[in-house]
């Protein structure tokens, strides 16, 4: 069909299927306000899918999609259209923020899954891992030192693999707590160990 070529070309290219998105990302390198309405118009439901994809969860999609739109604003300027598309630009700014998010929060989370904190009870309790260390290691020592619920912390973020979530769950404690406990003890083993 001889009309059908001129619609099948990408939107980057600025045709009737969409906007020029290279000229958006400069307009919004210049500070246009509006370009970056428009290239949030046009891009946020692809970018919002992708973050989804990624998290797993709308709410923490729809803030990497927000964190996204920031940084296109503020960095549009490093867009160089010889390196790629501009689509395949906002793509990557996109995947680069919701695998941080994906990294950072991650141990935050507290999970609703009740099956972890079921797993987490089979696991040998943190008093016998310690007590299985050798009897003369500097690591014992060390650890013994620690108030018991710290020592429980230490142990079963480091020797069970348990994130900061499954922990606070664990012991009926406030997330914020378990990451001072933890932050505070590798200080004091860090301290102890030289």
């Amino acid at each position: 069909m001889p009309g059908m070529a001129s619609t099948l070309r990408p939107a980057a290219t600025g045709t009737a299927t969409g906007p020029d998105l290279t000229a958006l990302l400069r307009g919004c390198a210049a500070g246009d306000r509006a370009a970056l309405r428009a290239l949030y118009d046009s891009e946020a439901p692809r970018l919002l899918g992708v973050a989804w994809r990624i998290l797993r969860r709308r709410d923490i999609a729809e803030e990497a999609l927000q964190d996204t739109f920031v940084q296109i604003w503020t960095r549009a300027a490093t867009f160089d259209p010889a390196l790629g598309s501009a689509r395949a630009w906002m793509f990557a700014v996109l995947r680069h923020r919701a695998l941080h998010i994906l990294r950072h929060s991650a141990r935050e989370v507290i999970s609703d899954d009740e099956t972890l904190f079921e797993r987490a009870d089979d696991a040998p309790d943190p008093e016998a891992i310690v007590s299985r260390l050798a009897e003369g290691a500097r690591l014992r020592r060390c650890l013994e030192g620690l108030a018991p619920d710290r020592r429980q912390a230490i142990v079963l973020a480091y020797a069970g693999g348990l994130t900061h979530g499954e922990i606070a769950g664990r012991m009926g404690r406030p997330l914020g707590t378990v990451k001072a406990w933890l932050r505070r003890s590798l200080l004091a083993l860090k301290g102890c160990m030289q």
